[in-house]
């Protein structure tokens, strides 16, 4: 593509170089530039990229897109904003790939990994090819690529969409974040279905406020478009229980589509009935009655349900193929997932980092718990700190023996966040250990038949960030590691 074609696709660009060259890819990272690459400046929070400019010319790069003055001597090209920009370039450069896929976006404090596995589970059994992108990875109908945001930069995403098209995708379901969304990274992505599934507390490091972070969430449904077009409705799909859906409702011009357990809402859950094993329930849709038995526990794996159903009824899937698949369902990596090396206790992997998300875990362990309810539980370093008291009182209110421990601690001291979580349980008894491996081996050690240890907040995570560094660490593998050890003894 000419870099002028290009951009005409920027409105109110009035820079168009004598120079015209062939553009063969469009690049943030100066690493990554090759010959024919236009590589866009991007200031970040640690790293501005004008000052690679020089570095991406001499890789070969055809011209530069920057907000101010760079020293090269290729054509520069200067915008107001260039993470907006490249949004636009992006989506052209890549043949607008989103017009021609089924997108479905879930966006949420919890539940956005577990619900878009469930619609991806549900879209395969209906014999679509899938495209996945969210928190563990980005999935190309059964190949895997590592990811390194929940919701990837604008460029990433419209390359892996064009990359899904041409392997014959037809449908893509992506986690999108509340960084994404008020970053602009979805900007130009082109969504059929938007999908809410609840809000609590987190990344108050960034939104600072709640109501701050719900209009970021809101962003989504806002975004849908305004425009009634009967051949491709837009379909917003919200939680009826969910106090901000009506907020969003207000925000979208879309058609709606409301799930829900406690209120009335056109996707319902009713006689639910829990088992350690499976929930059973009669689900309630427009399109019939059906009785359900998914091989998940809590109610927050009912709503997960619920709201992946709502988006496949949206997305036209029949009812018949969607219970199928959900009771097929095994559940995903380090989401509530069990721990079995023959031990007579049950342990639990689970990714809850939020003080709603690991209170509706410990609530569902109540439900089926025959003895103790062990609770291992850190905060991350370098983000929310007021939260960190509330998760200690929650761990220490539903659980018989509370640890604290270490999560990624990133750049501060681990004692300090420690510090952090005990204020918020002073009359409480806990015990705090540093190490995350000590602290599993000792929960294990401590352990009798019938009781259930609950290993929260890092989940699927395969390493722990300690510093600038990540190391190989796996909750699920230590825990194997020290039942093995313990039974051997």
């Amino acid at each position: 593509m000419k870099l002028n074609d290009l951009l005409t696709y920027l409105y109110g660009n009035q820079t168009f170089p004598e120079e015209n060259p062939s553009i063969t890819s469009i690049e943030m990272d100066s690493r990554e530039v090759k010959e024919g690459s236009l590589f866009i400046c991007i200031e970040g929070y640690t790293v501005d990229g004008h000052q690679f400019a020089k570095k991406a010319q001499e890789s070969g790069a055809a011209a530069i897109l920057a907000e101010k003055h760079v020293d090269v001597d290729i054509p520069v090209i200067i915008v107001r904003d260039t993470k907006r920009a490249m949004a636009v370039l992006a989506d052209a450069f890549y043949g607008q790939p989103t017009h021609q896929l089924h997108l479905i976006g879930v966006t949420g404090t919890n539940g956005k990994t577990t619900t878009t596995h469930i619609i991806e589970k549900i879209l395969n059994t209906a014999k679509k090819k899938t495209g996945l992108i969210g928190t563990m990875y980005i999935k190309i109908g059964e190949e895997l690529h590592d990811v390194k945001n929940t919701t990837p930069e604008s460029l990433t995403l419209q390359k892996t969409f064009r990359e899904m098209l041409d392997k014959d995708v037809s449908h893509a379901v992506m986690e999108v974040s509340s960084h994404a969304l008020h970053l602009g990274r979805i900007h130009g992505c082109d969504f059929n279905v938007a999908v809410f599934t609840n809000l609590t507390q987190d990344h108050l490091d960034y939104h600072k406020t709640m109501e701050a972070y719900k209009y970021a969430k809101g962003l989504l449904f806002a975004q849908l478009g305004n425009r009634f077009d009967y051949n491709q409705p837009k379909i917003a799909v919200l939680n009826e229980d969910e106090e901000a859906s009506e907020e969003f409702k207000k925000m979208t011009s879309a058609s709606l589509l409301t799930y829900g357990i406690d209120n009335d809402a056109d996707v319902m859950a009713k006689n639910i009935k829990m088992t350690s094993k499976g929930t059973e329930f009669t689900l309630l849709t427009p399109n019939g009655t059906k009785n359900v038995t998914i091989n998940m526990v809590g109610k927050f794996s009912v709503y997960n349900v619920l709201a992946a159903v709502s988006a496949c009824l949206a997305s036209n899937i029949d009812l018949e193929t969607i219970v199928s698949a959900v009771e097929t369902m095994e559940g995903v990596r380090g989401r509530f997932e069990l721990v079995d090396d023959g031990q007579d206790f049950t342990v639990i992997v689970d990714y809850a980092h939020t003080p709603d998300s690991l209170e509706n875990v410990l609530q569902t362990i109540k439900q089926f718990a025959e003895g103790k309810i062990f609770c291992i539980v850190g905060c991350g370093g370098d983000r929310d700190k007021s939260k960190r008291p509330i998760m200690a009182k929650i761990a220490a209110a539903n659980s018989d023996v509370t640890i604290f421990t270490s999560d990624n601690p990133r750049s501060e001291d681990p004692v300090e966040i420690l510090r952090d979580m005990e204020e918020g349980v002073p009359n409480e008894h806990f015990h705090s250990i540093i190490n995350r491996e000590d602290a599993i081996h000792f929960a294990v050690e401590k352990a009798q038949k019938g009781d259930v240890l609950l290993i929260a907040g890092k989940g699927h995570e395969t390493y722990q960030q300690i510093g600038d560094t990540k190391f190989d660490f796996d909750d699920k593998e230590i825990a194997k590691k020290a039942i093995r050890q313990t039974l051997a003894r």
